[in-house]
């Protein structure tokens, strides 16, 4: 492809998803009943809801469904499969507006996606569900307002929510936690903005990771909240084990945290949020957790040159990482595979966490028809066997590549 740039990585193939590339961060691997390989993919917005792609054969991959949203106002940013269930988020543009929430799916014939349930969390101050967690088959963890929570300030509208759904056909709430102040009537005083002039500013969750390693603990992201890690043995009533937050000084908007369980370290992303690097530096941290109660910043991923990348055209800057989910799915404590918008996927070797490394990266050139003038990798997925999938935001829909380290 013309315009690529690439070290230790190749393009296996690329899907403009007949048409509909722009993905939001949704990525999830099925391996069906008879062995099929689907990577079901998240819109970032409307017409289009979750597509279905058969990745079996990396060289040829074949959409074999694409599904509608309710109405245009709304976007189905993310989604998780366990098994042969699929949990989809539904957060609409404005509060106030139906369908905001989450469902699951029945997708043992995953050319026909069957709706099992529907959790409404649509209410006056409420968008619905950003992102939600699904890996045990028993509880979404999920980014999520409701309907009887009240924010006090506009921006810091979703919470971490934990629904039960052992009963697939009726999720319940289990239980819920916020960052204290930021709900009318808290007595606690609202948190100081980091981004006052332009209105970006959000003490909002987004990423709410629980893994089978730990499944008493939630590493939250808590956008400019920073860190947190809560206990939740008891989901009734989750509670604050540590925090650790560098914004300010650093421009906010953390988005993932990657716990490596046995080196005790914690991969965290700031999210790159405005174009032309308006936000740089947004970085990659990674975090001391011997002592969890006390976490320490050690280093930061080498981010490529802000002159070469910042004014090449939309974001810059570190997004989502490969997560080590349960599943068929890539699981190491050493090599960290991320999504840097218009600087592509890269790929990080930690296995000295004090000295970071680049080992590889690849970016496309700017899809054909897109808004600004490179790609926008958005998220980023690495299935057992090594093979990376990636997603586009605006046009390029599904790239599938190869490691070679």
């Amino acid at each position: 492809m013309t315009g690529t740039e690439a070290l230790n990585m190749k393009l296996l193939s690329n899907d403009t998803l007949q048409g509909f590339g722009g993905l939001g961060e949704g990525m999830s691997l099925q391996i069906t009943k008879d062995n099929r390989r689907v990577m079901w993919l998240a819109h970032e917005g409307p017409p289009k809801n979750f597509t279905g792609v058969d990745v079996t054969d990396p060289y040829h991959p074949k959409v074999i469904v694409q599904t509608e949203l309710r109405h245009t106002n709304m976007r189905s940013n993310s989604l998780e499969v366990t098994g042969d269930v699929m949990a989809v988020a539904y957060q609409t543009y404005q509060v106030g507006v139906e369908s905001a929430g989450m469902e699951l799916f029945d997708i043992s014939n995953p050319e026909s996606p069957k709706s099992i349930s529907f959790f409404d969390c649509s209410g006056p101050y409420s968008r619905g569900v950003h992102v939600l967690w699904y890996v045990d088959g028993e509880y979404v963890h999920c980014a999520s307002g409701a309907e009887d929570f009240q924010p006090r300030n506009p921006n810091d509208d979703q919470f971490y929510r934990i629904i039960d759904v052992r009963n697939p056909s009726k999720p319940e709430e289990a239980g819920r936690w916020w960052l204290p102040g930021t709900r009318e009537g808290d007595s606690e005083p609202p948190p100081e903005r980091v981004y006052p002039k332009n209105g970006r500013d959000a003490f909002r969750v987004h990423n709410t990771n629980v893994y089978p390693e730990r499944p008493d603990r939630c590493y939250l992201a808590y956008l400019d909240g920073g860190t947190i890690i809560l206990d939740i043995s008891d989901k009734s009533n989750p509670q604050v084990v540590s925090r650790w937050n560098p914004h300010p000084p650093f421009p906010g908007f953390t988005h993932t945290i990657l716990p490596l369980f046995e080196r005790e370290l914690l991969v965290v992303t700031d999210e790159s949020i405005r174009d032309d690097a308006e936000d740089w530096p947004k970085l990659t941290w990674v975090v001391d957790a011997r002592r969890e109660s006390n976490l320490v910043p050690i280093s930061t991923f080498p981010l490529p040159s802000v002159k070469e990348y910042g004014n090449k055209g939309g974001r810059f800057g570190t997004h989502n990482v490969h997560e080590n989910r349960p599943g068929p799915s890539y699981n190491s404590d050493t090599i960290i595979v991320g999504a840097y918008f218009n600087a592509g996927v890269r790929v990080y070797n930690i296995e000295d966490p004090y000295r970071p490394k680049e080992v590889a990266y690849y970016v496309p050139p700017k899809p054909e028809g897109s808004r600004v003038n490179a790609c926008q990798i958005n998220d980023v997925y690495v299935d057992e066997r090594g093979i990376v999938y990636c997603a586009e935001r605006i046009k390029g829909g599904l790239y599938i590549l190869e490691m070679n380290l």
